[in-house]
């Protein structure tokens, strides 16, 4: 009788943090159109957040070209994304 042989089986890389263990995030983008200062208003008219925390993420826009202003889920980020347009910015949805 012979023996089975052993084959080596290829794994796949694993993320480390399972996908459905990730929040979701609304990423703000920057654009050559609204004012630094409306940017600002919108953070803190839509999120409530302060104004030092607003100018901060407003930065990040504007030097970094995005900024993750709201995180949790799907649904919730799909609304902000909706209320964003509705100010004019451009927002995307995505995974953190």
């Amino acid at each position: 009788m012979a023996l089975p042989q052993v084959v080596p089986v290829e794994t796949p890389e694993i993320e480390e943090v399972p996908a459905g263990d990730r929040p979701w995030v609304t990423i703000v983008w920057d654009d050559p159109v609204n004012l630094m200062s409306y940017v600002t208003w919108v953070f803190q008219k839509l999120f409530g957040y302060s104004k030092e925390k607003a100018e901060r993420l407003m930065m990040d826009v504007h030097t970094k070209g995005k900024a993750v202003v709201s995180t949790g889920a799907r649904e919730r980020m799909e609304m902000d994304a909706n209320q964003l347009h509705g100010y004019g910015l451009w927002a995307t949805v995505d995974r953190s």
